[in-house]
């Protein structure tokens, strides 16, 4: 079973934005880069990556920059390792506990500094007094 411990090891954010302004209409890119697989032992390997968020307008920026550190048993690593070196997606358990933890990051980042979240939250469209029922939608 493979582990995977994701650290990140720097952060850079900021706001071009003045305060005083209302945000525009926004589109928001997310790009997370896994910059290579690095073998350390028999049983783990180092995956360096980069998450940037760039908003667009000019509104903010995000950057953050870290490494997952995967452990497993020999076999496992060597089938990722050797993958990487096949030029092959990298294993899907790797790329998702990299999104999970900088994703949560970026928009906690994204609340200090009163912009956006880079991920697309629920919209709640509520149903108008005629209709029957008073339930929420909540539709991603």
């Amino acid at each position: 079973m493979l582990r995977v411990n994701v650290a990140i090891t720097n952060v850079s954010a900021e706001r071009f934005w003045d305060i005083r302004k209302p945000i525009p209409p926004i589109q928001i890119n997310t790009n997370l880069n896994l910059i290579g697989v690095e073998k350390k032992s028999n049983d783990s390997l180092e995956v360096p990556f980069v998450l940037t968020v760039n908003y667009n307008p000019s509104v903010a920026q995000i950057s953050l920059k870290g490494r997952a550190y995967v452990a497993g048993d020999k076999a496992e690593i060597d089938k990722i390792y050797g993958e990487y070196k096949e030029k092959k997606p990298p294993a899907p358990v790797i790329v998702q506990s990299i999104s999970n933890v900088v994703f949560i990051e970026s928009v906690l980042i994204s609340k200090t500094l009163n912009i956006p979240p880079p991920i697309p939250l629920p919209k709640i469209s509520a149903k108008k007094p005629s209709e029957k029922g008073s339930r929420i939608n909540y539709t991603a």
